[in-house]
């Protein structure tokens, strides 16, 4: 295989291995700690989890995304990279640790959040780091390459994360405290492998005087603020219009994970063990959604084109949602679980091309920026909403209804655009 062939290519570079090791520890590290937090907030004995709860721990995961990813840039420009790994690997490792005390603790539930928060938050940095060092371990002819390989491998070891979490909470310790002290020995090896590498490495290097932190921090923000003037002009519409389809997609799936996750814990379901062997079950599926799309938009954006393509994935969801949903029963839930995988990714997949090839290059980085903070904060808001409609136990036809006729519009939209 072409995969296999071009990984083993670039495992001949020493540091490339030892960068990818950082990595798959980190993201691994990740997905252990987001299926603990989850797993506490929703299936532990000792809560009576609400959709609200649900809400406020989608936050806490996806927030710092959005609030510090932008500026994120202009910091790991003036620190080392490989010392913002051992670091940020290290605080992690240490606040994971505490979140594990604060699970078996009797403390406010806000505490515990703060904790759970400064884990999450110093994740973008770490991502970012490791995108920008990339080109310090690899050489130009295989640059592409290894941005490929690279991250998929990291989203990988994110699913192996959770997955392990799922296994050491249902087969071994029936505690979100060890899954969560588990992911903070990931964090420690994490840092432990920066080690071996120079601390200059990674760069950046020392160049002219940068201006000062405030001016730059500053200017970022007036540059991302250039960038949403860029994306309204009327010749970039087309990556305007494919934005607020994703950005409406992605808050009807985010509406929907919070259904689900309230399905799991006490609509379908008879005790913490069985919602949590479902749950994990519906994360699969969506997750092998998620890799199919991969697999098939490329193909089918190439026919259609990726407009038309993001319209019959709108399209298709919003007919098998509302169809696989209304029941309530697990089997079209699984079902379910793998076509808004599928049609969310492919969406989004075609929503990357579309601003890769209408947003001029020195724009690119800037609308991305914006397209991060419209991605996540359209989940974070989705699980409010979900929040406030949905009933204990999950079964909400009006917010199955509401989900399908939002993916209608869209489908709607995006098809008149084109014809057009």
């Amino acid at each position: 295989m072409a995969v296999v062939r071009d990984l083993r290519v670039l495992l001949r570079f020493k540091d490339f291995r030892r960068l990818l090791a950082i990595r798959l520890l980190s993201q691994g590290a990740d997905g252990v700690y987001q299926v603990a937090l989850a797993t506490y907030v929703v299936f532990s004995p000792e809560h009576q989890a609400s959709a609200a709860a649900v809400a406020s721990a989608m936050a806490v995961l996806l927030l710092p995304y959005s609030l510090v990813g932008p500026f994120a840039g202009v910091l790991l420009d003036r620190w080392r990279r490989r010392q913002v790994f051992l670091y940020g690997n290290l605080v992690r490792a240490v606040m994971a640790a505490a979140t594990a005390v604060l699970m078996v603790a009797t403390v406010p539930d806000w505490l515990f959040y703060v904790s759970a928060l400064c884990v999450t938050a110093v994740n973008r940095f770490v991502l970012a780091g490791l995108s920008a060092a990339l080109p310090r371990v690899v050489d130009a002819e295989r640059l592409v390459m290894a941005n490929s390989l690279s991250p998929t491998a990291g989203s990988l070891a994110a699913f192996a994360g959770g997955g392990l979490a799922f296994l050491v909470r249902l087969v071994g310790a029936d505690s979100d405290a060890a899954v969560v002290l588990l992911g903070a020995v990931l964090y420690l090896c994490s840092a432990l492998v920066s080690l071996l590498m120079a601390p200059e490495l990674l760069g950046p290097d020392r160049g002219p005087a940068r201006p000062r932190l405030g001016a730059a921090l500053t200017g970022t923000a007036r540059e991302l603020a250039a960038g949403v003037r860029h994306l309204a002009a009327p010749p970039r519409r087309a990556a305007a219009r494919a934005l607020a389809s994703m950005t409406l997609m992605r808050f009807c799936y985010g509406a929907l994970t919070v259904m689900v996750l309230m399905l799991c814990r006490y609509g379908l379901s008879s005790g913490t063990g069985e919602g949590l062997r479902l749950l994990g079950l519906a994360l699969g599926f969506s997750g092998a959604g998620f890799f199919t799309a991969a697999v098939v938009t490329p193909w089918a954006a190439g026919r259609l084109g990726p407009a038309r393509w993001i319209a019959v994935c709108a399209g298709a969801a919003a007919v098998l949602e509302a169809a696989l949903g209304l029941p309530f029963a697990i089997g079209p839930l699984l079902v379910a679980a793998f076509v808004l995988g599928l049609t969310t990714q492919g969406a989004k997949i075609a929503t990357d091309t579309i601003v890769q090839s209408v947003i001029e290059d020195g724009f690119r980085g800037r609308v991305f920026s914006v397209y991060d903070v419209l991605f996540n904060v359209a989940f974070v808001g989705a699980a409010g909403v979900a929040a406030l409609m949905l009933p204990p136990d999950g079964r909400s036809a009006v917010l199955v209804v509401t989900v399908a006729v939002i993916y209608g519009v869209v489908a709607g939209a995006m098809a008149r655009f084109e014809r057009q």
